[in-house]
């Protein structure tokens, strides 16, 4: 395994994995979890080819994106990458929509956070559509504090971070 197994109270993060594949296809497939996200929905392509990026991610940094499992089912994704803007490493989530409204993305991000954190990361960022409130209570309700607004792409984009206290 690439980095260590968390575990939170109804969730198991593993760093994500070839194994992990069908699963993020269908994931970054689903408009309702994707389409907020930087690039929007993947095809089973590019998927594929940033599994890839993400694999090399942590053998290289040692940190990277988590698959989330409840009850041993795939939900969702959490972790970080670099991000393509050049604003550092970047906090992201997505679950799919049938499993939203339990918490489940808010407590598998503080997860990721703290293990990020305690690899030694100085800061974590996130970014946020204006108007992505879900999106926006999870970064606040894990300690990440809104630090600068920016347009992007016509849109009013929020810059979220959290460094080590």
């Amino acid at each position: 395994m690439l980095g260590r197994e968390l575990r939170t109270a109804r969730l198991v993060l593993t760093p994500v994995n070839w194994p992990d594949l069908e699963d993020m296809i269908a994931l970054k497939a689903d408009a309702g979890a994707f389409g907020q996200m930087l690039g929007g929905v993947r095809s089973r392509f590019e998927t594929e080819k940033e599994m890839a990026e993400d694999v090399a991610f942590w053998a290289r940094r040692r940190i990277g994106i988590f698959a989330i499992r409840e009850n041993g089912r795939f939900v969702g994704i959490t972790g970080v990458h670099e991000r393509p803007d050049g604003r550092g490493i970047g906090l992201r989530f997505s679950i799919f929509p049938w499993a939203t409204g339990r918490g489940l993305a808010r407590e598998a991000a503080a997860a990721a956070i703290r293990y990020v954190l305690d690899e030694g990361e100085p800061r974590i960022v996130a970014v946020a559509k204006e108007d992505n409130l879900a999106s926006r209570v999870v970064l606040g309700s894990i300690g990440m504090r809104h630090v600068e607004t920016f347009m992007r792409d016509g849109n009013t984009m929020f810059l979220y971070e959290i460094t080590p206290a």
